[in-house]
């Protein structure tokens, strides 16, 4: 955590973090400012009933993600980033005044036109926002760097939504609206300045600006890389998940729990925090790589708390009711068990959002990743009209609003297996992640010499049945493990080990085609870039000695010579799953949960250097006396 916040001292996250900061609570103060406004004093302006300028001002604030965002991607790929972004803050200067000309003639008409020119702006920000993030952070800062970036996101829309609503129901608002608009444009613009320069990832594009064909060509982009694309439905399905509760809170506060707007408040408070604390707390969870593992653990939380919700929620109140104030409703412990469920929610939906934002970024082609997040910019708005559609259908059809988040957390389940039916790789670090924080408390040493590109043999001394899922675990890269084959057909690990692309092998006693196989599987992987684990003992100790190292690895360099990176278990010996005392497995919680272990990483042996003798020194040496 401590690693995470440095970011916030550095000039290559500060300016940024502050500028989108200050856009966020820019954008919110305006909106909501407006919003107030027309629902209150709608008759100022026009004959229009409030509702119906409240759901045209979040269409004309959404509709400039269709219109503009495959241009936005281009122009973010083909251009330097930190001056596009300056660009971006101008134009925001000049929207705000048109803003407070709109509030000073008490023009309807310029006020939305504000508004969607406010939506044509953060559609230009939104694919350098995060476009940028990976030319200045390294991969294992790109968790810490979105999670502050995500929490201070929904900081800066309760703030500015608070502000706003506020400001603009004081005397003279629009005048305090006005004023605050284009000091914090001003504020965001000169936050700017300091961006550090992002060259651009494509000078030679040639913009297409026919909006219709581009925004195919971009979702074209986004689908060419299958997990980048399963994850940029991640992403949009949260934002469907997150726009149907957000939409109901003002009916939730005031049918269900009875209470006025300062209900509504404290959902919105509550639920923004949860999403803060989540994605700050993302980075501790994932040990500073990229773990994707979490993703089903957000999703999970996302359904099990939204039911829970459904379950707590009370009877709807009598028509009628005069609204209660919030101290009357705090003062009902059922309605604490609301609150828990929305800070839960959020916290789990910090979980889900964080790393499929990290693993865009990470996996996406550098020279159209701008392209890409504008595509899952455009899905992101396709989904929130499709929640809005669906609440309003089902809200007609009858549903009350409890029901309306039961439909959506079952819906969340039915979304999340079928995701993770086609990518495994989530589920698979899911069940990695969970062994690894729930059994063990890993630490990891040296994992820098297991390089980020390019094919390399890990070796490592044999401890007990999950070896290759604590170095799984450590590794920011995949990995394929050559294990017995009897292991590979373990019940429990199975799934895992195939879902990892693990190869089976057996001796040459016991099946000389399936060993013949495993060597060639082996040389295609190392010549294909891929990183290749082996235990070169070729069994789980029985003593915790290490035992000799056979000459397997001698073989595989022969054919495809490769770096060798030593890795050393430690403190395993003993444990569950090791053979200590006999039979492994048959004495739960021998070493209790929670249990220290450590993996070292050593210096990389070039392969005419990695003898057998060589490597089970080098690994003797960096186990040292703790087994």
């Amino acid at each position: 955590m401590s690693q995470q916040f440095e970011l916030m001292k550095q000039r290559r996250f500060l300016p940024f973090f502050l500028t989108q900061f200050l856009g966020a609570f820019n954008d919110n103060v305006y909106k909501n400012a407006l919003v107030v406004l027309l629902t209150f004093q709608a008759a100022r302006y026009t004959t229009l009933a409030p509702g119906v300028l409240v759901n045209l001002c979040a269409g004309l604030f959404i509709l400039p993600f269709f219109l503009f965002s495959a241009t936005a991607g281009q122009i973010a790929d083909k251009y330097e980033k930190s001056r596009l972004i300056r660009f971006t803050k101008l134009l925001e200067i000049g929207v705000m005044l048109l803003g407070c000309i709109a509030f000073a003639a008490e023009s309807l008409v310029l006020m939305l036109a504000t508004l969607f020119l406010m939506g044509a702006q953060s559609t230009l920000f939104g694919p350098v926002k995060y476009a940028i993030l990976p030319q200045h952070l390294r991969e294992n800062e790109l968790v810490g760097g979105n999670a502050l970036v995500e929490s201070g996101t929904f900081v800066a829309i309760l703030i500015g939504t608070l502000a706003g609503g506020v400001m603009v129901s004081m005397p003279d608002g629009t005048l305090w609206v006005s004023a605050a608009i284009v000091t914090l444009a001003l504020a965001g613009y000169l936050s700017s300045r300091g961006i550090p320069t992002a060259p651009a990832a494509a000078p030679e594009l040639r913009i297409n600006w026919n909006p219709v064909t581009e925004t195919w060509r971009n979702l074209a982009f986004t689908r060419g890389n299958r997990s980048v694309f399963l994850a940029v439905l991640g992403i949009s399905w949260f934002w469907f998940y997150g726009a149907v509760f957000l939409s109901q809170f003002p009916a939730y506060a005031k049918d269900v729990l009875g209470g006025d707007e300062h209900a509504v408040v404290l959902l919105l408070a509550v639920f923004s925090v949860g999403i803060g604390i989540g994605s700050l707390l993302c980075e501790r969870l994932s040990t500073g790589h990229i773990e994707i593992g979490l993703v089903p653990f957000g999703s999970l939380g996302l359904s099990l708390f939204a039911l829970d919700l459904w379950w707590a929620s009370p009877a709807a109140v009598v028509p009628g009711t005069p609204a209660a104030p919030l101290s009357a409703l705090l003062a009902q412990p059922a309605n604490w068990r609301v609150v828990a469920d929305l800070v839960a929610i959020g916290i789990f939906g910090g979980f889900y959002i964080v790393p499929l934002y990290a693993l865009i970024q990470s996996r996406s082609e550098p020279g159209h990743r701008s392209r890409i997040i504008a595509g899952n910019n455009i899905l992101n708005a396709a989904f929130m009209v499709v929640a809005a559609g669906m609440g309003a259908a089902l809200l007609a059809a009858g549903l009350d609003v409890t029901a309306l988040f039961l439909v959506t957390a079952l819906l969340n389940a039915v979304v999340a297996i079928y995701i993770y039916t086609l990518v495994p790789e989530f589920l698979l670090r899911f069940l990695v992640w969970l062994l690894v924080h729930s059994v063990y408390r890993l630490q990891v040493r040296g994992v820098q010499h297991i390089p980020e590109q390019g094919a390399a043999v890990l070796v490592c001394n044999h401890v007990s049945f999950v070896d290759a899922l604590v170095i799984m675990a450590a590794s920011r890269r995949p990995i394929r493990f050559v294990m017995h084959h009897q292991i590979f057909r373990l019940p429990l690990l199975r799934f895992v080990f195939r879902e990892g692309r693990a190869i089976p092998i057996a001796s040459a006693r016991e099946d000389p085609a399936m060993m013949e196989r495993a060597f060639d599987e082996i040389a295609r992987a190392l010549e294909a870039g891929e990183l290749i684990a082996i235990f070169p003992e070729g069994h789980i100790t029985e003593d915790g000695d290490i035992s000799p190292f056979r000459p397997g690895i001698r073989r595989i360099l022969e054919r495809t010579p490769v770096p060798v990176v030593p890795l050393a278990l430690r403190g395993l010996w003993g444990s569950f799953f090791s053979r200590k005392d006999g039979r492994p497995m048959s004495r739960p919680l021998r070493r209790g949960l929670f249990s220290r272990i450590e993996l070292v990483a050593g210096e990389p042996l070039a392969a005419a250097a990695a003898s057998p003798e060589a490597l089970q020194g080098r690994v003797a040496e960096l186990r040292a006396d703790w087994r």
